[in-house]
């Protein structure tokens, strides 16, 4: 018998390539204290939405995956400076999502395949990723992503303000487990069939004490053991259909009242709530900044898929040909409409936030 037939252990692995550990990315890009002050800041706030002790709305607004760092950086200048001038009814989070999940094969995000072309460096990944949320930190613009791999976090949790986990993991033990231990609130999409239970749960069990494996910041294999996560909260992104209208978001209340959780929730206007059609996520802001005009208190943020430019773009085989600024996985709107619907919802929200945390 040949080795690959008598072989018991790693037999479909044909390669393994050591990373730098945690601590060596950390100290090629250190954490700076400006950065360390807005991330801080960030969180903060973030908390205070949630306990309901801020009256502003939080919104993460930004690509639907950062594949281009040039790009990447235009547009988180840009978004500071809208974020500073609607600063006092807003809490403006940078979205900067470096994984995503693909239902059957795909791009899997910068970290994964920095170069999109399947050569895999993620020990590259890695630290184009730090590097950017570390820039975009310097600026004072807080920063929220998805925590899919379990790993990443110990490489990139100190530069990130609020974090979510996806329709598509919400229901896994181990994303649960790895949020009780995150340092930031944590949001938990609905399932991809538009149903509550499985975020319900997660927020339950996010939000007690686990003992799970991980890796320490040198890299070893450790038992993580944390407290738990009181910052848990849902995010509806809509399913088989959209969810933010008033009935669905009284039924969230009505169930997460009825599990004794916080109520509070974020509307995803992309994904399922505008049947991914970028031109819907306008429509679907606009609905619920009525709501909160109305007198809704749980609503207390937002989620917004933009871009520079408008719409999609496959990732060509020649990637110079990759056009500028367009986004390479779920379509976005782009910045001039991003603007106004901010601008929109300030000007009609602002006027109603304080009378909110006063009532």
């Amino acid at each position: 018998m040949n080795t690959q037939q008598t072989a018991v252990s790693n037999v479909n692995v044909v390669a393994q390539d050591l990373l730098p550990t945690p601590l060596e990315v950390q100290a090629r890009y250190p954490l700076s204290e400006r950065a360390r002050r807005t991330v801080l800041s960030g969180r903060e706030s973030v908390q205070r939405i949630l306990d309901g002790a801020d009256s502003r709305i939080m919104f993460v607004v930004g690509p639907c995956s950062i594949h281009d760092l040039k790009a990447a950086r235009e547009y988180a200048a840009r978004l500071k400076q809208l974020a500073g001038e609607l600063h006092d009814a807003f809490l403006i989070v940078m979205r900067v999502y470096f994984e995503k999940p693909r239902t059957t094969v795909g791009w899997k995000g910068l970290i994964n395949d920095p170069y999109m072309d399947d050569s895999f460096h993620i020990e590259q990944g890695l630290c184009m990723a730090r590097e950017l949320l570390l820039e975009v930190a310097e600026m004072g613009l807080p920063a929220g992503t998805e925590a899919l791999d379990p790993i990443s976090p110990q490489y990139l949790s100190d530069l990130i303000a609020w974090t979510a986990v996806g329709a598509r993991t919400t229901e896994s033990q181990t994303h649960r487990e790895m949020a009780s231990g995150l340092s930031t609130p944590v949001g938990f999409k609905n399932g991809t069939d538009g149903g509550l239970k499985v975020a319900i749960n997660a927020l339950q069990a996010a939000s007690q004490p686990h003992s799970f494996l991980g890796i320490d910041q040198d890299g070893r294999c450790a038992v993580m053991r944390t407290r738990g996560n009181k910052y848990g909260h849902v995010v509806l992104r809509g399913g088989a259909k959209p969810n933010y209208d008033s009935v669905s978001i009284a039924l969230c209340e009505k169930e997460l009242a009825a599990a004794k959780l916080r109520q509070t929730l974020i509307v995803d206007c992309s994904h399922g709530n505008s049947n991914k059609d970028p031109a819907l996520q306008e429509l679907v802001l606009h609905d619920c900044v009525n709501q909160i005009v109305d007198g809704n208190r749980s609503i207390v943020g937002f989620m917004i898929e933009s871009n520079l430019e408008w719409g999609s773009q496959s990732i060509p085989e020649d990637r110079s040909k990759l056009k500028y600024g367009v986004s390479v996985t779920d379509a976005c709107v782009d910045w001039k409409t991003t603007e106004k619907m901010l601008r929109d919802a300030y000007a009609k929200a602002k006027p109603m936030l304080a009378q909110r945390r006063a009532g």
